[in-house]
């Protein structure tokens, strides 16, 4: 970890935090305030990949690819943002690094966002870009080698229900997930969001009940698995890499999502970040430790890449 870094990308975060508690604006600029997010130093808004436009029925994305990028291994990337907010176009440099490090095509979806369109419209619309990305690269129609389901904060949650709606559906499941700070517990009942409520520079505890209102309207029980996934039935669910930041208030959503996949038999892998905040790893190339946790994410990926290769050689055999 560099100090000096951290401390601009802290002084940063706070300046956001508190224009979010500004009533005035409504959604907009709150949405606006999430566009501006990663925003703390020139470099970490440098885009370097290939860009190709993808239209669905009811939203839109694109696939982001680097030089290294293999077309057949594939990421589904879900932005974060509050349910509420979040768009790919802002987002696309860290979308870029993912695939990247990961030597993959990444399909970036803008998902239809609440107020507007509630739970679990949004979701859906991540169930509907899985299912068409099995079928298609960036190129060609084709099937893919391995897929991946990856998303941040709300984003995070939304990869992790998605899981649970494709195994519920018998859908052909992901290679791997991975979920970065994702929010697990819609009850905000977790410990850590009073204990590091003071620690978390990016997210105010105290607005965490007016998210559930936007997202789930009063509609559904903040406890329903596809809303707070650490309540669902995770047996079954293909191995996932969660990261986080020691200072979070959604550091415990993490953890108890792991902790309750490895007992039901999933291979949960759980990175804890020391002094990071939340989706620190939006801040490459500019913070020492979102490199170092995009490598590990690369790691990750690959690793059940190759694995996914050698259970299909097997099969041939």
């Amino acid at each position: 970890m560099s100090s000096d870094e951290l401390n601009v990308v802290n002084k940063h975060l706070r300046k956001i935090a508190r224009r979010a508690l500004n009533p005035l604006g409504g959604v907009e600029s709150k949405r606006a305030l999430v566009d501006e997010y990663a925003a703390a130093h020139p470099s970490i808004l440098e885009v370097n990949a290939e860009v190709t436009p993808v239209l669905f029925d009811k939203f839109q994305g694109e696939w982001v690819s680097a030089d290294t990028s293999d077309p057949d291994r594939r990421i589904l990337y879900i932005h974060g943002g509050s349910w509420m907010a979040g768009r790919v176009e802002k987002y696309r440099p860290h979308i870029a690094r993912i695939a990247a490090a990961t030597s993959s095509v990444v399909l970036a979806i803008d998902y239809r966002l609440a107020p507007e369109n509630p739970f679990p419209r949004g979701l859906e619309d991540c169930v509907t870009a899985y299912k068409w990305m099995c079928r298609n690269g960036p190129k060609n129609k084709n099937a893919a080698s391995s897929l991946f389901i990856m998303g941040d904060s709300a984003g995070g949650n939304l990869s992790l229900a998605t899981l649970l709606v494709l195994k519920d559906r018998q859908i052909n499941m992901p290679d791997a997930a991975v979920a970065l700070s994702p929010a697990t517990d819609m009850s905000w009942s977790s410990p850590s969001i009073k204990i590091n409520a003071k620690s978390d520079v990016a997210l105010n505890a105290k607005l965490m009940p007016m998210v559930s209102y936007g997202y789930l309207q009063k509609k559904v029980d903040p406890k329903t698995p596809y809303a707070s996934p650490l309540f669902g039935d995770l047996e079954g669910l293909p191995p996932v890499l969660l990261q986080v930041g020691d200072t979070e208030i959604l550091l415990d959503d993490a953890v108890g999502f792991v902790e309750k996949a490895k007992a039901a038999g999933v291979d949960a892998t759980l990175e804890v970040y020391p002094d990071m905040p939340h989706v620190f790893q939006a801040f490459a190339p500019y913070l020492p430790d979102a490199n170092q946790a995009l490598q590990r994410i690369g790691e990750f990926i690959k690793r059940q890449s190759i694995g996914n290769i050698e259970q299909i050689s097997n099969s041939e055999d």
